[in-house]
């Protein structure tokens, strides 16, 4: 059974920061592409920032210059630094990860159960 666990969610002024963090557990042979992604009420899902398994990164316009996403590969963890925290920024965040199982298996695509993130005015 694979688990993607995110934490570090809640609730901070306008201005400030957090640190989101998504361990990977269970039977995994190898971690590709990892990401975050964040959903505001009434919105769709949206990507926030990518990272691939060489650590070459991507961020929505929206974030870029205030977001920083990383990985520690031996820890199968993803972490989202966030500063300079918007209200626009508040929404539940998602930690995306393709991985396989087995050596000879395909790469599948699996989600956390996602995490609160709150920025007030």
């Amino acid at each position: 059974q694979v688990q993607l666990v995110e934490s570090g969610g809640g609730l901070v002024e306008a201005g400030g920061s957090l640190r989101l963090s998504c361990v990977v557990s269970g039977s995994i042979f190898s971690i590709n592409a990892m990401g975050w992604y964040r959903q505001a009420p009434g919105k769709q899902r949206e990507l926030v920032a990518h990272i691939t398994s060489g650590g070459s990164t991507n961020y929505a316009d929206s974030v870029k210059g205030r977001f920083t996403i990383s990985r520690d590969n031996a820890k199968s963890t993803v972490y989202l630094q966030m500063n300079s925290l918007k209200p626009e920024d508040t929404a539940v965040y998602y930690c995306n990860a393709d991985l396989k199982k087995f050596l000879l298996s395909s790469y599948n695509n699996y989600w956390g159960q996602g995490t609160q993130v709150t920025v007030s005015s």
